[in-house]
């Protein structure tokens, strides 16, 4: 199409004069005037790339309004200004008939029984090209095969098929997982999952990005998500992990029916995992909790929320007068809105007068938030994820976003195999790997030792940004003066990488104009967590990659909401909006706002919190959507220090083995049963909407808090998101614009500024504490690896699943356990002979603090000496093997250095035997 003129800024639609956008195909120009459906499509799909395999979008253009015409599909032909387009031309409309009908000769006509009945888009294409009856034979060798319903989500009819390729085009292009593909040729071609096989069997992981992109049943899934049969659908927010996953929720009466993802969402647009998408059944689960529950002679009854109420708060305004308000403690939840977890720390601080108010941020990401606090001031992303369209280099350090954030793990792979350089830092042979340049495989607990040498080739071959170092940052002779005293003989001998590998990666980052890091739990969950990131900042300062497009250090928050509970104050030290709660002025701003005497005192953290309940000092606890009993680390020691308390009420969906220590346990509502705001890994501000009625019994967490911080005598108001939203925009600095209506369906990224002006971008021109900060940090072996790696020779490092979430409460309860059923431990081929352990084999793992049996997985995805398991089943407690030992600036648990042995079960070389 070169050959049209592109001086013009207009081209003609059947005559009328239209404005031309730069870069856009013909049916784009057509659908922004005409609407999209004007010109009918079959392979098209807002979703993905224009295909042009179909030819129903076919329109006719010319050159002149006199001039030649000649027929293109519209899908992928760039529009030019001075283009005459015909979109109803006789031509066009008898091509378009055509070309249904062939489809049609190939298509079971039963219409009226089929599952995407009046929501089918070839049904609409025929029936908008005027297809009265089907002119040709019948096809003869598709019509009769079979449906595959082998998968607990994923089912095909494809005789329902027209060869479109756009479930081919969602596996390839969104998800990047290549499991469709067509095979054979002309009218035998046909769609094959994996090796011509079922979905159960293909490496399907089950994202329905093919369903929902299949214009008709041909794909499709279990809970029928593309039927008209539902009466309203509702926009919300994923309650999994950190990438924010906007949700379209079918629902029908009270009942939820499906979940799809919105086409229009900026933060997934039309993706998200098996988990946003299918994992929502334990909302209506058998196990739900339905009733508050009281021990009485050491067994749970039921009761009412006003006996429940008033035992409560007899039993705590008993412990503050008798032992003082520090005497209590709250752990909050990242599975909460910022509204419960706002009000959350609001009832610790205001009712009891302590800064004892703790989260989940705690045992995955304060280190981030410390650690970018010192260096640049904020706490949180420098950049949006769409900055991975932007960037020329990739580095993913702890992390395995495929499993632990899949839609931006997708999104990095996607950019990874178009040529963008991807380097991984992790001890394990992660999903990303192959797709990876450079893949260093360090050991676990290494990463200052590996950053230091990193940096110390960009400093060596001059790759550094002198101009920013200069004039942005604070400093920099110090941490020089730290790299020049490097001995790289012993980082090398320490973290295990070949040196050349460093400098390739290292000079592959600096190198590039815009290069972009992301990190992990892999990262923070170490005793130097606060220090690799202090020195991932390092990195990113000294090559100038902050404040622009592209670049940044950006960490992929472990749970849904991980940020807002930190934004919110759920920390001992800092208040709502990270003001520092013994800062004579923040103390006096808090008291002064919420019209009480509060506590100048730095509060205690979570572990913090145990050893006062051990040492009788901490006597009641509240926790809110937290199973600590199973998630945190050294499992005895939180099962002793809950033991000790002598009153503990927990908020929780089910019965978890933290809710079995209970005093008093109150039934919440789900995520889909109630209103308030998440905040995603990108700092974006979501409205959380309702979809269906609280299961009958349940409240939503805020409604309980609110409602016994008034049975406390506390003057607060009614819990409504909105209105809740509304006080923190007055105490939080960067909420400061934030309004419920503000927030539309994108959500807002703080800062927000006045008019709900968002921030996609932080640090540009200047660092929130001014200048940069450079940090430099000798590598510390753990303390762990020390005291106990001679008699536990392996290290164990833990991590997630795309499958299941954290403890698996929730996605246990779904179809999620048919796929994955339990946990396992990899273990490498060399050592797996040494030590007599063939795969599937049951072993026992053995470290200080006890042993626990799992299933062997022999794999090369870990280097001998390193063991790796997930955590997120009851029935193996991994925490029952991992240690007490924190970062030494945040007290985040070291669960990814654990030393351990491990033998097969029953053998005489057992552990311990």
């Amino acid at each position: 199409m070169s050959q049209f003129p592109d001086t013009a800024t207009v081209a003609w639609i059947d005559g009328v004069a239209c404005g031309v956008q730069p870069g856009e195909t013909v049916l784009k120009f057509v659908d922004r005037y005409k609407g999209r459906g004007h010109v009918p499509t079959l392979c098209d799909a807002p979703q993905l790339e224009p295909y042009g395999a179909c030819r129903v979008c076919s329109v006719e253009v010319a050159l002149q309004a006199d001039g030649p015409r000649r027929v293109v599909a519209s899908c992928h032909t760039p529009m030019a200004a001075g283009m005459h387009v015909y979109t109803e031309s006789a031509k066009v409309l008898r091509l378009r008939r055509n070309i249904v009908e062939l489809v049609l000769t190939d298509h079971p006509l039963d219409c009226l029984t089929c599952e995407v009945n009046g929501n089918c888009e070839l049904q609409t294409v025929a029936a908008k090209t005027g297809v009265r009856k089907v002119r040709y034979p019948a096809g003869a060798n598709h019509l009769d095969r079979k449906k595959d319903e082998s998968h607990p989500y994923m089912t095909s009819d494809l005789s329902k098929c027209i060869n479109c390729s756009r479930c081919v085009r969602a596996c390839d292009e969104i998800q990047g997982q290549h499991v469709l593909s067509m095979h054979g040729r002309g009218f035998a071609a046909r769609i094959i999952k994996g090796l011509d096989t079922t979905f159960e069997k293909s490496p399907c992981v089950s994202c329905g990005a093919c369903a929902q992109a299949c214009p008709t049943s041909a794909i499709s899934d279990v809970f029928q998500s593309k039927s008209i049969e539902a009466t309203k659908k509702t926009r919300t927010v994923c309650t999994y992990c950190g990438v924010g996953c906007n949700l379209s929720v079918a629902t029908k009466g009270n009942e939820v029916l499906s979940i799809q993802a919105p086409l229009d969402s900026e933060v997934n647009h039309a993706h998200t995992c098996l988990k946003g998408r299918y994992a929502f059944r334990f909302v209506k689960h058998r196990d739900r909790l339905r009733s508050p529950l009281i021990r009485r002679d050491g067994k749970f009854e039921e009761a009412t929320w006003d006996e429940a109420y008033d035992y409560i708060a007899a039993n705590l305004g008993r412990i503050k007068a008798e032992h003082g308000g520090n005497a209590v403690g709250g752990i909050s939840s990242a599975r909460c809105t910022n509204e419960e977890n706002y009000l959350m720390q609001k009832f610790i601080r205001t009712v009891f007068g302590t800064n004892n108010i703790d989260a989940c941020a705690r045992v995955c990401h304060s280190p981030t938030a410390w650690g970018m606090q010192k260096a640049f001031g904020t706490g949180a992303a420098t950049n949006s994820v769409i900055d991975l369209q932007y960037t020329e280099c990739i580095l993913v350090i702890g992390a395995n976003p495929t499993e632990g954030h899949p839609v931006t793990g997708s999104k990095i792979k996607q950019r990874a195999m178009k040529g963008v350089p991807l380097i991984i830092i992790d001890p394990r042979e992660i999903e990303l790997v192959p797709y990876a340049k450079h893949h260093l495989q360090l050991r676990p607990g290494t990463n200052v030792a590996l950053l230091d040498m990193f940096a110390y080739y960009i400093w060596e071959a001059g790759k550094i940004d002198r101009k920013f170092i200069t004039e942005r940052c604070e400093n920099w002779e110090a941490f020089e003066e730290g790299l020049r005293g490097l001995d790289l003989d012993e980082l090398e001998r320490i973290h295990g990488v070949p040196r050349e590998q460093v400098k390739a990666a290292a000079l592959e980052y600096a190198g590039a104009s815009a290069a972009m890091a992301f990190h992990g739990l892999g990262v923070t969950e170490h005793s130097h967590g606060s220090k690799t990131v202090m020195t991932i900042a390092d990195l990113a300062m000294m090559t100038g990659n902050i404040g622009r497009p592209g670049v940044g250090v950006n960490p992929l928050r472990g749970q849904n909401n991980v940020q807002g509970a930190a934004d919110m104050g759920c920390q001992p030290h800092q208040g709502a909006g990270y003001l520092a709660v013994n800062d004579p002025e923040v103390h006096r701003l808090y008291e002064e706002f919420y019209g009480v005497h509060l506590s100048d005192q730095i509060g205690w953290k979570i572990p913090q919190m145990y050893e006062a309940a051990l040492d009788g000092k901490l006597k009641a606890m509240w926790i809110m959507g937290e199973d600590v009993a199973q998630t945190d680390p050294n499992t005895e020691h939180v099962k002793a220090a809950l033991n000790a308390l002598e009153f503990l009420v927990v908020q929780e969906l089910f019965m978890t083995p933290t809710a079995e220590f209970a005093d008093v346990v109150l039934p919440a509502s789900s995520f889909l049963e109630k209103s308030g705001t998440f905040t995603n890994g990108e700092r974006r501000v979501q409205r959380v909407n309702a979809v269906i009625a609280p299961l009958e019994g349940t409240k939503p967490d805020g409604v309980i808090i609110a409602e016994m911080m008034q049975r406390m005598g506390c003057d607060q108001a009614a819990y409504t998101p909105d209105g809740v939203l509304a006080e923190i925009a007055q105490i939080v600095p960067f909420f400061k614009g934030a309004t419920w209506e503000g927030l539309t369906d994108q959500g807002r990224q703080w800062p927000i500024a006045p008019g709900n002006v968002g921030t996609e971008r932080l640090h540009l021109g200047t660092f929130k504490r001014g200048l940069g900060k450079f940090h430099f940090f000798d590598f510390k072996e753990s303390k762990e690896i020390e005291r106990h790696g001679g008699e536990y020779p392996f290290i164990l490092t833990t991590g997630r699943l795309l499958e299941h979430y954290n403890c698996g409460t929730m996605t246990r309860r779904t179809g999620n356990a048919e796929i994955v059923t339990g946990d396992t431990i990899a273990i490498h081929p060399e050592d797996a002979v040494r030590k007599g352990i063939e795969d599937g084999d049951e072993v026992v793992v053995r470290s200080a603090r006890g042993e626990i049996p799992m299933l062997a997985r022999i794999s090369g995805e870990v280097k001998p000496g390193v063991l790796y398991c997930t955590f997120h089943f009851p029935e193996v407690l991994v925490n029952i093997v991992t240690s007490s030992e924190c970062d030494e600036d945040t007290m985040c648990p070291e669960y990814k250095v654990v030393a351990v042995d491990i033998a097969k079960a029953g053998s005489k070389a057992m552990v311990g035997a």
